[in-house]
């Protein structure tokens, strides 16, 4: 291990050669001081990172990659999308992407260790296949990186350079609860019950249903990130106090990066434990909630694509899905508003036109009611989301495209 400049670790990659692939952390831990001089110090490279955030560089001869699409590459003409699960990014790593060098945003030098902090994630993953190649492990270390305890925790000596560049991390303001969004989140709490394991996703939707499952106890977190409910949860003493929150990565404010630095009671892992269908099925009553931008008559959903544009990707979405619906008593819930206000038409539709992300869900929930998916034939399924998610101005058009699909039978007069 040596300590450089961040200059002196880019000289470092350019003298890789070639057009190097440089995975970087994602989410709210870009180490955006490397990033930077990256940019400025080399003319070509491949950047991948997940879900990358506003301020990454965006110019002819860096070719943005990842497999979850942020709004800091969405509308980028340099973009190369890979569709994945996310719990498969490792094995793509190790087929498909291998890195040529990986940088992470570390913590602090506690005893000798760094941790990857807010961000675990694919990251164990690509520095391994990394390491097998030859190529290098670099860390942007700072101060203001929470220490988190699990499959995030290095040695210093197992990187090759460490750049000291503090910053602090973006700070994520919980967003504003409108009526709709509340509605849905009490009909999403009323489904989870004391001793239930949650999944829960950000936004308004998910920050909704909290102050309901405050008033459950001994409930567990296996998820793919926590954010800042999981303190509401923690402060109403809604949480199993026995069991640790588990998770791949945080992402939320200022107050969550305090609660998790160095806090026993939160283990960061990766992404192949955090997300793979075979572990989430043996937590108890598991309730994952995720969203949709569609979901169709035939109970799939799209929450990927925007037309011909990706908007995200699969994310861990497909994974939550089947292992809920395997965990005994689970349940695998989309939420979602029954009526997109930007666009200004119906998120469930006959029949949806992208890519299917995930299917088979146990209900749909909108403010206007929940649809029961799980076990019920396709004309129940199309049915329930008619007459109990979808918007009321469109039902009449839904049933009558229900028909034209031969999911349900005209209504003799």
């Amino acid at each position: 291990m040596k300590w450089v400049s961040a200059d002196g670790a880019v000289a470092a990659v350019a003298s890789l050669g070639g057009c190097p692939r440089v995975v970087v952390s994602g989410n709210h831990a870009t180490p955006g001081a490397m990033v930077d001089a990256l940019d400025a110090g080399m003319p070509q490279f491949r950047l991948w990172a997940l879900n990358a955030q506003s301020g990454m560089p965006d110019r002819d001869g860096i070719e943005l990659e990842t497999c979850f699409v942020g709004p800091g590459m969405r509308k980028s003409r340099h973009l190369r999308y890979v569709p994945s699960r996310l719990s498969l990014v490792p094995v793509l790593f190790r087929e498909r992407l291998r890195p040529d060098a990986v940088v992470v945003h570390v913590s602090r030098v506690v005893e000798g260790k760094v941790s990857l902090g807010a961000e675990v994630n694919v990251l164990p993953a690509a520095i391994e296949q990394c390491r097998a190649a030859g190529g290098l492990l670099i860390g942007q270390v700072n101060r203001f990186m929470p220490y988190t305890y699990g499959d995030g925790e290095y040695s210093v000596d197992d990187f090759d350079y460490l750049v000291e560049a503090d910053q602090p991390l973006m700070d994520l303001p919980r967003p504003p609860i409108d009526d709709v969004s509340g509605a849905i989140g009490e009909r999403v709490a009323q489904l989870v019950t004391d001793g239930a394991t949650l999944q829960l996703g950000i936004g308004a939707v998910p920050d909704a249903s909290l102050p309901g499952m405050a008033q459950r106890r001994q409930l567990k977190i296996w998820s793919e990130m926590v954010s800042d409910g999981v303190l509401t949860l923690r402060e109403d003493g809604a949480l199993d106090v026995d069991e640790p929150v588990v998770a791949s990565f945080v992402f939320g404010s200022q107050q969550l990066y305090d609660w998790v630095d160095e806090n026993p009671a939160v283990r960061l892992l990766r992404t192949e434990t955090t997300n793979d269908p075979a572990h989430i099925s043996t937590r108890p009553l598991m309730v994952s909630v995720n969203a949709a931008l569609q979901v169709d008559l035939f109970g799939q959903a799209n929450a990927s694509r925007i037309g011909n544009r990706i908007y995200s990707g699969f994310g861990g979405q497909s994974d939550f899905v089947v292992g809920a619906l395997h965990s005994p008593g689970g349940k695998a819930l989309i939420a979602m508003r029954s009526w997109h206000p930007k666009a200004n038409v119906s998120t469930i539709v006959p029949l949806v036109d992208e890519p299917v992300t995930s299917f088979q869900h146990s209900a749909v929930v909108t403010e206007h009611g929940v649809a029961p998916i799980w076990g019920c034939s396709q004309q129940e399924q199309a049915l329930n989301l008619i007459d109990h998610a979808a918007h009321p101005d469109v039902r009449d058009e839904l049933y009558e495209e229900a028909v034209a699909l031969s999911l349900v039978s005209p209504i003799s007069s």
